[in-house]
């Protein structure tokens, strides 16, 4: 496969979670913060649902230097991010070029999927119910509840984790979201205007990673 080449299949159940998210929106005090999804891994190259142990491979510490580079030109003061290792690894090496030390929360980890980790995500469905996991409305809760403690850190914030993370706070702040900027080690910048959040990508980048963390 061509890391040039886009790869993404929509997920099933985000009309679910979009629904839920917006029963109890974010309100963030800030009026911007950023966003960084972890480097690939080998299973994210494969799409199987991984445990929070897997490393970055070799493509996905690549991603995070880059994504450093791309970080360091920003007024970011604190760092946090889920301490799943892949995420744990991609914060600390954008904390060395910061010159930021991150605080790791349990929190910010990839949704429970319990029996189905190991197994295909090619086919998602976020309104399932795994056996052992989490339920879509218990991993929306625990990233709202988490999303707004990171977020009261001195900001600029940057928040390191997944890319159910990013699904979730795009739908908490009311935010569409695309291919565009599911990319692993994409940075993105969120600001609101008003009551609007946008995103935008720092550089845009499509390396045929998978959509999910």
């Amino acid at each position: 496969m061509s890391q040039n080449t886009p790869t993404h299949t929509p997920a099933g159940g985000l009309d679910q979670l979009v629904r839920i998210a917006a029963a109890q929106p974010l309100s963030p005090a800030c009026d911007h913060f950023y966003f960084l999804r972890h480097g690939q891994t080998g299973r994210n190259a494969l799409r199987i649902f991984q445990a929070v142990d897997e490393p970055l491979s070799e493509l996905g510490l690549q991603q995070a230097a880059h994504a450093a580079e791309l970080l360091a030109g920003e007024p970011i003061r604190t760092i946090v991010c889920s301490d799943a290792r892949r995420a744990f690894d991609t914060a600390h090496t954008v904390g060395a070029a910061l010159r930021l030390t991150p605080t790791a929360q349990a929190e910010l980890r990839e949704r429970n999927f319990g029996a189905l980790i190991g197994t295909s995500s090619a086919n998602i469905d976020w309104a399932c119910e795994p056996e052992g996991g989490e339920t879509l409305t218990q991993f929306v809760a625990r990233k709202r509840a988490a999303l707004d403690a990171a977020l009261k850190q001195p900001a600029p914030v940057l928040v390191v984790a997944h890319g159910g993370t990013l699904y979730a706070l795009a739908a908490l702040l009311g935010v569409p979201i695309d291919v565009t900027v599911l990319g692993n080690a994409q940075p993105l910048r969120f600001s609101c205007s008003g009551p609007t959040w946008a995103i935008t990508p720092l550089l845009r980048h499509v390396d045929g990673a998978s959509a999910l963390a």
